[in-house]
């Protein structure tokens, strides 16, 4: 969306229609801007679109990055399904043949090794992991701008969402291009200065700190672009509406 576009909704009136009585017409001019969820369904609809559209507009630019010294003494790992067959072989062999597939609404279709991903240009960011369940932690996270791969293989002017596939089996998730291309967005695979931990989503996860927990899928193997997330699963943007979480997870 233009900045023009973002300044006319504001100018309608969008902040003040955010009240109860008022979130059919604040869904109406999210509409008008591109800002309605995939997950705008059913009884919590409604209040889905508010939160991503005000978020989309208001929040802040970047998550909070922390000094050394405010890094949690040991980051949490949570409990996680036993590694499928597939993921030991690759495991065993020091993920070697790890390929990250890139697919979809791109020029130049790639699939990328672990080697190619980290001599990729890389950043390092100091950030906070909050889990929906309560836990978190603050960890330095290393990786590649998801925006660097994006430009690599070049996305077609209609691309709207990136979603991204772990090796687990029905574990996926999906963003905007603007949450895509943001800096702090990145494929990590260190932690605290060493290799990311299986434990941790190793050797590649999505790094989100703009988002909860939950959108920072682990064990990534593909990402394919779209203009259309009802192509995938049952249409919501990702398996976290599936399990009665929102899709969009801004913090």
């Amino acid at each position: 969306m233009s900045i023009t576009s973002r300044r006319t909704l504001i100018r309608s009136g969008f902040a003040a229609a955010a009240g109860v009585s008022g979130l059919a017409i604040a869904t109406r001019l999210a509409r008008r801007s591109g800002l309605i969820p995939p997950d705008n369904v059913g009884v919590y609809g409604l209040g889905e679109t508010l939160n991503y559209a005000v978020h989309r507009l208001t929040s802040q630019s970047t998550a909070r990055e922390f000094p050394p010294s405010e890094i949690s003494k040991k980051p949490f790992v949570n409990e996680m399904a036993p590694p499928t067959a597939e993921f030991k072989r690759l495991q065993a062999g020091g993920f070697a043949e790890w390929r990250l597939a890139v697919d979809g609404m791109v020029e130049r279709p790639a699939s990328l090794s672990l080697v190619q991903v980290k001599s990729s240009p890389s950043r390092s960011q100091i950030t906070h992991l909050a889990c929906e369940e309560g836990w978190s932690y603050i960890a330095k996270w290393t990786g590649t701008p998801l925006a660097h791969v994006l430009e690599h293989v070049g996305v077609h002017p209609k691309a709207k969402y990136v979603v991204y596939f772990s090796i687990e089996k029905d574990w996926w998730d999906s963003i905007d291009l603007d949450e895509a291309r943001h800096p702090q967005t990145l494929l990590a695979y260190g932690l605290n200065d060493r290799e990311l931990p299986v434990g941790n989503g190793g050797p590649l996860r999505m790094r989100l700190p703009r988002q909860l927990g939950y959108k920072n899928v682990k064990f990534i193997t593909r990402l394919t672009l779209t203009d259309d997330l009802k192509k995938f699963g049952k249409g919501l943007g990702s398996a976290s509406p599936e399990g009665g979480y929102a899709w969009y997870a801004g913090i």
